[in-house]
């Protein structure tokens, strides 16, 4: 590490004051197998200059397209006010908010935080976040698992139709913590898209009940689930709902407190539609909520208010149950984090567009994904993956391969959605067809117009050109 500035003898002392040879004797349970004396794929370093202007290169690559991608990163409007805001000094250096006195500032707009985001989802307790929306399901895995006292299965469902990435990041983050991740599957058939509640059925039949199910609202397909039987025939298992929702859809849709008779009992998601950039897939902020009675399994920190002897109101790090430097080994996570200056945008955002704002931007949303959805439904061989209803996001059947749809559009400047089969195990037939459409209130008419426009004109060309191959 040479930019310590430890001097050879600075480090011969303290490694006779442990008492090891060298500092790799500091590393020797790592098995040999696993280290290398040699980065092959790193590349050499940059100078600042080469660096910014490769940066600023990348950049560029990002402007002059219209964007209809989603899949969990979405392109709303971000006020000014939010990133003028949010860089300030104040907020931008500010570290963890450990020492209370000086951090009031920042347990303040974390307390914010909080308040606001059980209020949007109808919990009781709000963490102060953590990486982002895949990582925040793992940790609710994790946090149902330790919950459920009841259930010592260690299963649990996660629906084929949550987000493949936060369904992969999960498995990657409780496979050795002896958490069994079983796929539920969704319909088959025309109405897929949606949790197929008779295999629900059969799967409780066939064993001891999972632990937790994992349902998204709405789902990466854009649907609707039916979360009301969903979580009522969870809890009739005394198996624990977790909800991934979509912040933004819940301004429009009933909060996921209300799913069933008693509501989800873990909810979870990213925050990166309020106030984030897209920013070429991060970084972001994801977010957990809870009843109150699992409170102190929350991976992260919970700020409360109070006051002192004066009266004054003060802030305070009232739970920090996920802390290593307080719970060493028995901490509910030693790898979340709180996304401080995400948050401070989130939370910026969510102040100044209030309930009735995000209500009108969820609303707009949806009114022009469905404006583009039945345009497009008109064009000849476009169809509908799935039916059925969504919020802002749907699901296209093409009658040519999605990826030169979207080849041919982004030479036009428009990025006009996710291939779904860059996103399937194989098990969604005709996924290679399947175009992912996300729309947001930035979308102006013209710009639906000229979607129509292109792709109408794309799969004309291709028609054509697969005449003339006929034909030859």
């Amino acid at each position: 590490m040479p930019f310590i500035p430890h001097t050879q003898a600075d480090v011969d002392v303290m490694l006779a004051e442990i008492g090891v040879a060298d500092i790799d004797s500091l590393f020797d349970e790592i098995p040999k197998e696993l280290t290398s004396d040699r980065l092959d794929h790193v590349p050499e370093g940059m100078s600042e200059l080469a660096m910014l202007q490769h940066m600023a290169e990348r950049a560029e690559q990002d402007q002059g397209y219209t964007c209809f991608l989603g899949g969990g990163s979405y392109d709303h409007h971000i006020p000014s006010a939010v990133w003028d805001l949010t860089t300030r000094g104040e907020f931008m250096t500010a570290y963890t908010p450990y020492q209370a006195e000086a951090s009031q500032g920042t347990l303040q707009l974390i307390y914010e935080y909080q308040s606001m985001m059980v209020a949007l989802t109808g919990m009781d307790v709000s963490n102060a976040s953590v990486y982002d929306g895949a990582s925040g399901l793992a940790e609710a895995v994790l946090m149902a698992i330790r919950a459920n006292k009841k259930n010592k299965s260690g299963r649990v469902l996660i629906a084929q139709t949550v987000h493949p990435h936060y369904t992969q990041t999960t498995r990657n983050i409780v496979q050795n913590q002896n958490v069994l991740i079983e796929a539920l599957p969704m319909h088959g058939d025309g109405a897929g898209g949606v949790l197929d509640l008779s295999a629900l059925n059969a799967g409780a039949a066939q064993g001891e009940a999972p632990g937790a199910i994992v349902i998204q609202q709405p789902n990466f397909y854009g649907r609707m689930e039916d979360v009301d039987a969903l979580a009522d025939w969870a809890h009739a298992q005394n198996t624990l709902v977790i909800a991934v929702v979509n912040p933004m859809s819940l301004g429009v849709l009933k909060p996921p407190s209300e799913w069933g008779k008693n509501g989800a009992d873990i909810v979870c998601g990213d925050g990166q539609p309020f106030g984030v950039p897209m920013a070429s897939g991060g970084p972001s902020f994801g977010f957990i909520c809870s009843r109150k009675e699992y409170m102190r399994q929350l991976p992260g920190r919970i700020i409360g208010k109070t006051e002192d002897l004066d009266g004054r109101t003060g802030y305070t790090l009232t739970l920090q149950a996920r802390e290593q430097h307080i719970r060493r080994g028995k901490a509910t996570s030693n790898i979340c984090t709180n996304q401080g200056l995400l948050v401070t945008a989130g939370t910026i955002y969510m102040s100044l567009m209030g309930p009735q704002g995000i209500r009108e931007t969820a609303i707009t949303c949806h009114r022009r994904a469905v404006e583009l959805q039945q345009r497009l439904l008109q064009i000849d061989g476009v169809e509908e993956f799935f039916t059925g209803p969504f919020f802002h996001e749907f699901a296209l059947r093409l009658p040519i391969p999605a990826v030169k749809v979207v080849e041919a559009m982004m030479a036009e400047g428009i990025l006009p959605g996710l291939v779904l089969a860059d996103f399937s195990d194989g098990s969604l037939e005709h996924a290679k067809y399947g175009l992912l459409v996300a729309v947001t209130e930035k979308r102006t008419n013209a710009e639906i117009e000229q979607y129509v426009t292109m792709l109408t004109r794309v799969l004309q060309q291709s028609a054509s050109s697969t005449n003339v191959q006929a034909g030859s």
